[in-house]
């Protein structure tokens, strides 16, 4: 199925490695100029290659941090007019409600509401203005179910997923949607994280811990990577331009409710 993304801009916010890396390769794939985003130089080179070798397309390294203006100067600077922006940041650590002091909700607000608010504040009039604008924010499972552990997590997220909802009813009009992607367990250094969180607190291997984690979710498995990205391309498909506001699940069957 040919998406109709040939020769398309695409940003793909913290994207050196993970979902952010599984989009910018879903997105390559399917012809798009691709801007990957990160910190660290040499690990967003690495990757840039690596996509460059598996898809032949036009790939762009921006190393900015997000939450700052001059990140998103820059990342902008590199791509001025994207058609497709996907906004995705490392989430914070779980925890407890105790340990979150003033500055932990900051940096939460910071990276997992603020930096993708103002990303859209900027792309949003030029995508209107040109009649197409494909805009996939990575969020979490957790706005739907909401852990205690994970309320950093959840609670800059639903802001989004509010705000997202607000502006995507009024940029339908112009062909520029706005949709959300919420993941849980998929095979990502993220996941690598908490598993060995679980192995340091409840004393068990590395296999035991990735077996505990696969075995929350009906699939019993982690979900792929590649798997996301191709939700992601869906989502930019010229042929999506009637789907926005949406919240889509890749869960593994996790979420128990009917709506």
């Amino acid at each position: 199925m040919d998406l109709g993304l040939k020769a398309k801009n695409a940003i793909i916010c913290a994207s050196s490695q993970g979902l952010g890396y599984a989009c910018a390769l879903a997105l390559a794939q399917e012809g798009c100029a691709v801007f990957i985003n990160g910190r660290h130089a040499e690990k967003l080179a690495a990757a840039a290659e690596t996509l460059r070798q598996a898809t032949g397309a036009r790939i762009t390294p921006v190393v900015a941090d997000l939450n700052t203006d001059a990140g998103r100067r820059s990342l902008l600077a590199a791509c001025p007019e994207p058609d497709i922006l996907v906004n995705n940041n490392a989430g914070p650590p779980p925890g407890q409600l105790a340990d979150w002091d003033h500055a932990a909700w900051i940096s939460a607000l910071e990276s997992n509401l603020l930096s993708a608010a103002l990303l859209m504040r900027e792309v949003i009039p030029g995508m209107r203005a040109r009649r197409f604008g494909r805009i996939v924010n990575i969020t979490s499972a957790m706005v739907k179910t909401p852990h205690a552990a994970m309320g950093l997590s959840t609670a800059a997220r639903a802001g989004l997923t509010a705000l997202s909802k607000a502006l995507a009813r009024e940029a339908i009009i112009d062909n520029v949607t706005i949709n959300n992607l919420l993941p849980e367990r998929f095979d990502t250094p993220r996941q690598e994280f908490m598993a060995q969180r679980m192995m340091k607190e409840s004393g068990i291997t590395r296999d035991e811990a990735r077996g505990r984690i696969a075995a929350t979710l009906p699939a019993n498995r982690l979900g792929d990577p590649q798997e996301f990205g191709a939700a992601c391309a869906f989502f930019c498909a010229s042929t999506s331009g009637f789907i926005t506001g949406q919240n889509l699940q890749l869960d593994g069957g996790a979420y128990s409710a009917l709506v």
